[in-house]
């Protein structure tokens, strides 16, 4: 399989089409995509965790090769939580919920991770990508989805749904993942 065409060659298993846009712009290629039903999301605030066990289970589905990736957020002193349970903490308490349980900690620092998992038959490459910042005071922007409206990175100012894509993608988590990923492929 020629380098330039790997990732033209796997099949991202997500079912958010914003994942999937973000992916493509990063890596500046198409990616074949399907949503898998029945994958059971275990629930752990470890995103490492999580996401060795959708690559299981997809590869298990659709067979070789399979693209996965998953992220969360850490917020310092809640010693690793949400982690990737984020997603449920969206659901439930929204963005707005959790900058208001924030604001009994006077530490706001975050940190938004990412990974990104491969598998070639018996091949497993699994990489990691991390953006450290603050956690907003109030939502704000309407670029970007999920969290991205309370998270600030470092060296900005704006949150990541204040961004335009580009510059969102050329600093994010998801960016620095994609990009080992693609360093740990010689791609």
């Amino acid at each position: 399989m020629e380098n330039k065409s790997l990732f033209e060659n796997l099949t991202f298993v997500t079912g958010n089409s914003n994942k999937l846009r973000e992916a493509s712009q990063i890596l500046g290629c198409p990616l074949n995509q399907r949503e898998v039903d029945g994958l059971i999301e275990m629930q752990t605030s470890d995103v490492s965790e999580l996401v060795i066990h959708k690559l299981d289970q997809a590869y298990e589905v659709i067979g070789n090769p399979v693209l996965v990736e998953d992220s969360g957020l850490i917020f310092r002193d809640w010693n690793g939580l949400p982690g990737a349970l984020v997603k449920w903490f969206e659901k439930s308490v929204g963005c707005a919920g959790m900058i208001q349980m924030l604001d009994n900690f006077s530490n706001r620092e975050a940190i938004a991770i990412c990974y990104a998992a491969v598998r070639f038959g018996e091949t497993i490459k699994v990489a990691k990508g991390e953006a450290h910042g603050t956690i907003a005071f109030e939502e704000r922007g309407t670029s970007g989805f999920g969290w991205d409206t309370i998270f600030v990175p470092e060296g900005s100012e704006k949150t990541f749904a204040e961004m335009e894509p580009e510059e969102k993608n050329a600093i994010s988590h998801r960016k620095k993942a994609f990009e080992e990923l693609k360093r740990m492929l010689n791609v």
